[in-house]
């Protein structure tokens, strides 16, 4: 296969998708089924799985050992970090296959994080700018700025854009204030957020 333009694939990896973004890395033993989209600016790691009908926005970070399954969705400048799992199908059987209409989707929102060996069940969605900590099991959908740890996942406070965890007040000390969105979440506004 012809690499794609400014993409810098290992040769032990194997990018079989002809939709890698621009200026994308993709390390050894990463293994890129076709039809998954792959967006600009993207780190993938040693030992990703990245199935296809997966999408992955701009300026993506996928640690090693990953894996993507058909029905993924991850927004811009998202942190995957190692060995972060996604399922697709709540009741998997060896004995049956579900066509790909009948996976279940998991969004990941715009700046979101997730730790080390965190897992994602199938049909949640992850708010934008959430962290989801090391080890933790996803199980429901993860509000905006939300933080969630443990097993199952469980929300125990709430983080900013730029990661640190926000007191009482809401107040980060980066100086973004924030205020419940009224759909579960948080949302920036006054100085450096939004309105």
């Amino acid at each position: 296969m012809t690499q794609p333009l400014g993409v810098r694939i290992h040769p032990d990896a194997r990018c079989e998708s002809h939709t890698v973004g621009e200026g994308t890395t993709i390390w050894a033993f990463a293994h890129i089924l076709p039809g998954a989209v792959i967006g600009r600016n993207c780190k993938i790691g040693d030992h990703v799985f990245i199935e296809d009908g997966v999408v992955l926005g701009d300026r993506v970070t996928v640690k090693n050992g990953s894996l993507l399954f058909r029905g993924v969705h991850i927004d811009d400048e998202v942190f995957l970090g190692p060995g972060v799992t996604f399922t697709n199908d709540r009741q998997p059987r060896a004995h049956r296959q579900l066509p790909p209409e009948a996976l279940l989707h998991t969004h990941v929102s715009h700046g979101a994080s997730l730790g080390a060996r965190a897992t994602v069940v199938c049909g949640t969605t992850i708010g934008a700018h959430s962290l989801v900590a090391a080890g933790a099991v996803v199980t429901r959908d993860v509000p905006d700025h939300g933080l969630v740890a443990g097993v199952p996942g469980r929300r125990i406070g709430w983080v900013c854009r730029c990661g640190e965890r926000l007191g009482a007040d809401l107040m980060c000390r980066c100086g973004i204030p924030h205020r419940p969105d009224g759909q579960g979440g948080l949302v920036e506004w006054g100085p450096g957020g939004g309105s």
